[in-house]
Parts: structure tokens; C-alpha cells; sequence
């Protein structure tokens, strides 16, 4: 459990890291193709769900490979 909590936080911080000091390796988030953007004179909404699919997907092949 312990080192869960490790890699957690190790990943979190690598994570802060990169959004403060290189923004554009994560510009494309939210972007992608088939991410739904509806906007009127009075309202906006957004569905992300090829971005959705697209961090589904790699979470369950890093959950994957650390289960190994």
C-alpha cells in the first residue's frame, strides 16, 4: 500500500511539474476529435469524450502493468 502511495505522489508531482513549466505538452487535452463543444449567446457545454476514452484507456494499461 505504501508503495502505491509513493508512485501516487511521485506521478502527481511529475504531473504538477510538467503543467507549470511546459504547458503545451498538454495542450492537446480536451481538443481531440469527437470532444463535443456546444456554445450559445447564453450558454456552453462541453462533453470530453474521446479525451475521456483516450485517459480510460491508459489507465487501465498502467492499472495492467503494474498488476503484473
Amino acid at each position: 500500500m505504501s508503495r502505491w502511495l509513493i508512485v501516487a505522489g511521485c506521478l502527481m508531482v511529475l504531473i504538477g511539474v510538467a503543467l507549470q513549466y511546459a504547458p503545451w505538452l498538454v495542450n492537446w487535452f480536451g481538443r481531440l476529435p469527437g470532444d463535443i463543444h456546444i456554445e450559445t449567446e447564453r450558454s456552453r457545454v462541453y462533453f470530453p469524450i474521446t479525451t475521456m476514452i483516450v485517459v480510460s484507456v491508459l489507465l487501465s494499461l498502467i492499472i495492467s502493468f503494474f498488476r503484473r
